[in-house]
């Protein structure tokens, strides 16, 4: 085997096993993301659904919060902001149904 035919075939392998584990820890983290923004949010949405944006920004991960406001018959959303850093996640105020118009399935 030539080195050239070495290095590359050593290359390909690395990348591939880099890719494979990018899925996995893209999908860890919206995993955390997901937990921690409905914890945030618990107490505010009576059956809350949420979407994770997969990637997020350099800095934060984001997530949109969507359900029947706890004790009242309004829909609502909230916006999660999750610290990449500090692993620590944030809900922004109750945004009401007439200003964002979300549907999770």
């Amino acid at each position: 085997m030539s080195r050239f035919t070495l290095v590359f075939a050593m290359a390909f392998a690395t990348s591939t096993a880099a890719y494979a584990s990018s899925d996995t820890a893209w999908a860890d983290f919206a995993k955390d993301v997901s937990a921690k923004c409905l914890k945030a949010a618990e107490g505010s949405l009576e059956k809350p659904k949420i979407v994770v944006d997969p990637f997020g920004t350099e800095s934060y991960g984001v997530a949109i919060l969507n359900g029947k406001a706890a004790g009242a018959d309004a829909t609502v959303s909230y916006l999660c902001v999750y610290d990449k850093q500090d692993k620590t996640a944030q809900i922004g105020s109750e945004i009401p149904a007439e200003k964002l118009g979300v549907t999770i399935p």
